[in-house]
């Protein structure tokens, strides 16, 4: 299982993918962070196709063309915002990556990658999200043969050191 998932530091708009998962708000039509680099690298298209699909609610998912991106699709999802939680917060977060996953199986995709949803202006703890996003992803992947591979893209070490640990099984 761990040879198809894959954690790297970079740039989620610069990978070569099927498809990769942009941490949306729930109008779909840009923001900050993830949202608006994925938009700005993408090109107006995006936005334009984003304004058909109608939002998206908390932990479901929508699937759109990449444009300009090295990506072939963007599959947008809205994390939910911490409050605590106490509000459902695990269980829209695995929401995100469950419903995205299903829709990369909908389409054949073979490739997808990840950034830590939620973990940035929506403030979800980064260990926990990793903890959540490691486990749904193995889930999935034991369950499916499609995505072939899953990349977790982390923007700093911190974070990427939670990927690390949520993957590494405990004897190890």
């Amino acid at each position: 299982m761990a040879d198809r998932i894959l954690i790297v530091s970079g740039d989620i708009t610069r990978l070569d993918v099927d498809a990769i998962v942009n941490a949306a708000n729930s109008s779909l039509l840009g923001g900050g962070g993830v949202d608006g680099a994925i938009h700005r690298a993408a090109g107006p298209q995006l936005v334009d196709e984003c304004s058909t699909l109608g939002g998206c609610r908390t932990g479901e998912a929508k699937i759109t063309r990449g444009y300009r991106l090295p990506a072939r699709h963007v599959i947008h999802t809205v994390g939910p915002v911490w409050r605590g939680g106490d509000h459902d917060e695990d269980a829209l977060l695995a929401g995100c990556y469950r419903n995205s996953l299903a829709l990369a199986r909908q389409h054949n995709l073979r490739t997808i990658a990840f950034p830590a949803i939620s973990t940035g202006a929506f403030g979800f703890p980064r260990e926990r999200a990793a903890r959540i996003a490691v486990a749904e992803v193995t889930d999935a992947l034991a369950q499916s043969e499609l995505p072939e591979q899953v990349t977790f893209v982390c923007h700093d070490p911190e974070t990427r050191s939670y990927y690390e640990a949520a993957l590494t099984p405990p004897d190890a």
